[in-house]
């Protein structure tokens, strides 16, 4: 049993193995939006701009990902950048990283939690009940409330209940995953015309390609965020697993996800002409339908979407709740937060508070989906500029620490990380840029949770100043002070 005695150090139960983390980045890598925003990504930049803008985007997630498996692989912590920005920079500054990593985290939650009663009402459309009001336009079923509410107590429970059950979920829905997309997407090349794939370029609205290819770049953090996923449960990994493994599972969940973005990509163009399938609400399946005439298959790829989905979610769900543990064990915020379950040995107030803002997220439907995948990316680039600073800066201060996994041409990808996400963070906010997010409604909400961000650091100033440094560096890093 955990003791929550503030001078103990709340523990997590260590239960996740090889096959588990490798799935907890890669299903968080590749959720849904080949589904759902393949229509912006090939209106945007073409099949080839598209394939372009996510491999220049996987080699900067490389690059920040192999910073990340170094500092992983020396400081196997939960709620990893807020453990490595804290023993690199000090409270504050893992606060800064820990709040905006996040707020990334839960609006990929909440992206889910709104996709996942789309996907289903694409599979049963008498689903679509009782209309309660709209956001955008778009309208919000009562409906589609209820079956957000269902999955997100489904996840809530399967992390509330033990990070052994949250690994065997993961693992389950990640080779499903695997073996029904090798179905489609095989299928849709072998009776597609490589000849839809032209024109292999699209210009934005801007009349630019390469403006269009930036528009899509810019997303990519937020498709490929979920390799550091790995960081967050680290310290649940089964001794079994070496750090130098954990280190390795991040660069290589990396190429995986990739590698099937490219493809997923490339089959679509394939499989039908791409630019006449835009205007459908779902041009990927729409795609595999038109190629091989089967409303079997199109059904098929709805299903894969959804388990993509639940995979993507999972992963996120729990890694935010170890993010928020985090600050919570270490007394940054809330100290109810880092509290673990008695019996689970899990972050239960992390998971029920993780749960509770996904829901009410949630609550802004389908309007809002390119919102929580504009600010969500925002906030993630925010991390990641911090923690390929805090990777330089670990590199600095402790040269001996012991790094079972060193990133090759160490430095040189610290800056390449933290130039590259600089320079998606400058064309995210910048004024007049074609990627700039929207006024008022997404700078408003990314403005609000900053003050929250604010206040949170200011009510929770007496207890954070009332632990001494030598606690917190004890609850933070444990052995790794």
């Amino acid at each position: 049993m955990t003791n929550n005695n503030p001078s103990e150090r709340p523990q997590l139960q260590k239960g996740i193995g090889k096959a588990a983390m490798f799935s907890l980045a890669f299903g968080a890598m590749i959720g849904v939006g080949w589904v759902t925003a393949m229509g912006f990504w090939m209106s945007n930049a073409g099949p080839l701009g598209a394939m372009i803008a996510f491999a220049l985007g996987g080699i900067l997630m490389l690059a920040i990902g192999l910073c990340y498996a170094e500092v992983t692989a020396s400081l196997p912590l939960s709620g990893g950048e807020v453990a490595y920005a804290y023993k690199a920079y000090g409270t504050a500054k893992a606060f800064v990283v820990g709040w905006f990593l996040v707020f990334g985290y839960l609006s990929v939650s909440a992206f889910e939690a709104v996709s996942v009663s789309k996907v289903l009402s694409y599979l049963i459309p008498s689903i679509d009940y009782v209309q309660l009001y709209s956001v955008n336009g778009s309208p919000i079923f009562l409906s589609h409330i209820l079956l957000s509410a269902f999955f997100i107590l489904l996840i809530s429970a399967v992390n509330y209940t033990g990070v052994k059950n949250s690994a065997r979920f993961q693992v389950g829905l990640t080779v499903v995953f695997i073996a029904l997309t090798f179905v489609f997407v095989v299928a849709g090349l072998i009776m597609g015309d490589w000849d839809n794939i032209y024109p292999v370029f699209a210009a934005n609205s801007t009349g630019s390609i390469t403006a269009g290819i930036a528009t899509v770049l810019v997303t990519v953090p937020f498709w490929f965020v979920g390799f550091d996923t790995i960081p967050q449960a680290a310290e649940e990994a089964k001794d079994s697993v070496s750090a130098k493994t954990i280190g390795l599972l991040i660069p290589i969940s990396i190429i995986a996800a990739v590698c099937f973005y490219m493809l997923i990509i490339m089959s679509t163009a394939v499989a039908a002409p791409w630019n006449e399938i835009l205007d459908d609400k779902l041009p990927t399946a729409k795609a595999f339908g038109t190629a091989t005439q089967s409303p079997f298959l199109v059904k098929l790829i709805l299903i894969t979407a959804l388990v993509g989905l639940l995979t993507s979610w999972n992963g996120f769900f729990l890694a935010g709740s170890r993010v928020l543990f985090a600050m919570g064990r270490g007394k940054i915020i809330a100290p109810a937060l880092g509290k673990s379950h008695p019996k689970y040995q899990t972050p239960y107030n992390a998971v029920l508070f993780s749960g509770i803002i996904t829901f009410i997220a949630s609550l802004m439907g389908p309007g809002a989906m390119v919102t929580f995948v504009n600010v969500g990316s925002l906030c993630i680039v925010i991390a990641f500029v911090g923690v390929s600073a805090s990777f330089l800066s670990l590199r600095k201060k402790f040269p001996n620490l012991h790094r079972p996994f060193k990133a090759p041409k160490g430095r040189l990808l610290g800056y390449i990380g933290m130039v590259g996400s600089l320079c998606i963070l400058a064309i995210t906010v910048f004024p007049g840029s074609p990627v700039a997010l929207a006024w008022p409604f997404e700078w408003a909400i990314f403005l609000t949770f900053s003050i929250l961000g604010i206040v949170f650091w200011a009510i929770s100033a007496k207890s954070r100043n009332a632990v001494p440094k030598e606690e917190r560096d004890y609850l933070i890093l444990e052995k790794f002070v």
